[in-house]
């Protein structure tokens, strides 16, 4: 029995220790397993909460800056209220207003495409004429026109080259931009209207190209590139100076204002345009007349059109109208000067290419050396497909598709050939009643500050006439016929369909009284 018992224990006790070291293994594995776990989780909650006490300090700066406005703004509240003033400069802090953020580098890098007169800040591109006719035809064209001539109140970009000196210059690209840098930045960064910098690169290139080309400053098959683009100097390159005003001349003439014994009332008397304070070259006026010698009917007041002899006035109405079209680069009349095109006052029969100062295609140039003229034939061809015509025009324009219309227009330049014009009465009826309308002097003089931008004391280029002591009757006239679209001005039908007949009456009484 005890030997069966000492062989059992020790037995029993092997076993013991067999299941004790599983056990023990078991949990030694599951502890390590358990451990590492922790530490990954731990790792992860140190990291959320370092991120969370940068968030929280990033706030609790916020907060307190926020404290300090609010008690400064109460203060200011409580000084309002209390009587005192609010004058006091906008918070600066560290050389800032505390508005917004500081600007990210990609941020300003793009925003950064100015270009300096020499090239520096110039992308890497190019695009020549031909190309830039079509993408300003369609991106451009709508505000300045097909030949950059401009479109109603747009910028004119092409022209003016002999108007700096004038009284009303033609500023354009072409005629007083000094740097062809600012062109290119310009129309890079701003343009089109309501589009900016949807402009590519190249097509800017080619957009500025065609800007120099239709000023007659390159070639039609001229390639502007980063390049050639710093070597490039254009027309008014040295017709600014630096303005140093501040250094040279202020010191002689500013002081401080003495601010004692002024008048007690001050009134304006009279116009400095009115007065002609400035002195002026001489030069005629140009006055409008009118012949109220053949008056229809009572209240009917007959405007003097001068037309030419052996010319059908209704033609003549015709052709002006479509002449339009030629108008913004082509100008006929007195005065007439090279625009965008020549001006073409006694085309009919004359040598082509053979206006005084303005530059020629290379076409119209050999036709010149051949002695060709403009005859009614080659005029009328011409009109109906320029550039089929002359090949290699620098005339965009595609040409006028009705023969009446072509007809009509070459029989208005006709009457810009003759010397001897004769009166032709047309008459445009004004009511009684408005002929008898009592205007406000006063009133018209207020009025009249619009008129005189335009209708200068001494006359004005571009055919603006002089109205200074024009008669009454003949400014109702003249206005009232304006508002009915009845004389063709779009300018002077504008201003006149805004004006009252009250308004037209102050207006005439006011330049009646003016000495001319």
């Amino acid at each position: 029995m005890s030997k069966s018992l000492n062989f059992i224990l020790p037995a029993i006790g092997g076993t013991a220790f067999i299941l004790a070291s599983a056990v023990s293994y078991a949990n030694w594995n599951y502890g390590g397993e358990k451990i590492v776990g922790l530490e990954q989780r731990l790792k992860v909650v140190e990291e959320r909460a370092s991120s969370a006490k940068l968030a929280v300090s990033e706030h609790s700066k916020r907060a307190d800056a926020l404290a300090k406005e609010i008690v400064a703004v109460k203060a200011k509240s409580a000084t309002i209220n209390s009587g005192g003033i609010f004058a006091e400069p906008a918070p600066d802090r560290d050389g800032i207003y505390g508005l917004g953020r500081d600007a990210l580098m990609a941020e300003i890098a793009a925003w950064d495409v100015n270009v300096l007169p020499d090239g520096r800040g110039l992308p890497e591109g190019r695009g020549d004429a031909y190309w830039g006719e079509e993408v300003f035809a369609e991106k451009c064209a709508s505000c300045h026109g097909d030949f950059a001539e401009g479109v109603d109140n747009w910028p004119v970009l092409a022209g003016g080259f002999d108007t700096l000196a004038d009284e009303d210059p033609v500023k354009t690209v072409g005629s007083y931009w000094p740097h062809l840098s600012t062109v290119w930045d310009y129309v890079y960064r701003s343009m089109p209207f309501g589009e900016a910098q949807s402009l590519t690169v190249d097509e800017t290139y080619a957009i500025v190209a065609y800007i120099l080309y239709s000023n007659d400053l390159v070639d039609d098959d001229f390639e502007l590139s980063h390049e050639n683009f710093a070597a490039f100097e254009m027309y008014n390159k040295d017709g600014f100076v630096i303005d140093d005003r501040a250094q040279a001349e202020y010191s002689l003439w500013r002081s401080e204002p003495c601010m004692q014994n002024c008048k007690a009332d001050v009134k304006i008397t009279m116009r400095a345009s009115i007065l002609d304070v400035t002195p002026e070259e001489d030069g005629e006026k140009t006055i409008i007349k009118t012949d109220n010698s053949a008056v229809p009917e009572e209240g009917a007041v007959s405007t003097t059109v001068a037309v030419k002899v052996n010319l059908d006035p209704s033609m003549l109405e015709k052709g002006r109208k479509v002449f339009k079209k030629c108008s913004a680069c082509h100008q006929v009349g007195d005065g007439a000067k090279n625009r965008s095109g020549p001006h073409l006052n006694a085309v009919i029969g004359r040598v082509i290419g053979d206006v005084e100062g303005f530059k020629y295609s290379k076409i119209l140039s050999s036709a010149h050396d051949e002695g060709r003229q403009w005859d009614v034939q080659a005029l009328s061809e011409f009109l109906e497909k320029p550039r089929s015509y002359f090949k290699g025009t620098k005339m965009a324009f595609s040409g006028l598709k009705s023969k009446e219309d072509i007809t009509a227009v070459v029989e208005y330049l006709k009457s810009f050939n003759d010397t001897n014009p004769v009166e032709v009465v047309q008459a445009f009826v004004v009511d009684s009643d408005i002929l008898a309308i009592d205007g406000d002097l006063e009133y018209g003089e207020y009025l009249a500050s619009e008129c005189m931008t335009c209708h200068r004391e001494k006359g004005g280029d571009e055919g603006i006439p002089l109205i200074h002591g024009m008669d009454r009757v003949s400014v109702i006239t003249a206005l009232q016929a304006y508002r009915e679209k009845y004389r063709d001005n779009s300018v002077m039908q504008m201003v006149a369909g805004r004006l009252s007949d009250d308004e037209i009456a102050a207006l005439a009484v006011y330049f009646e009284s003016l000495e001319n």
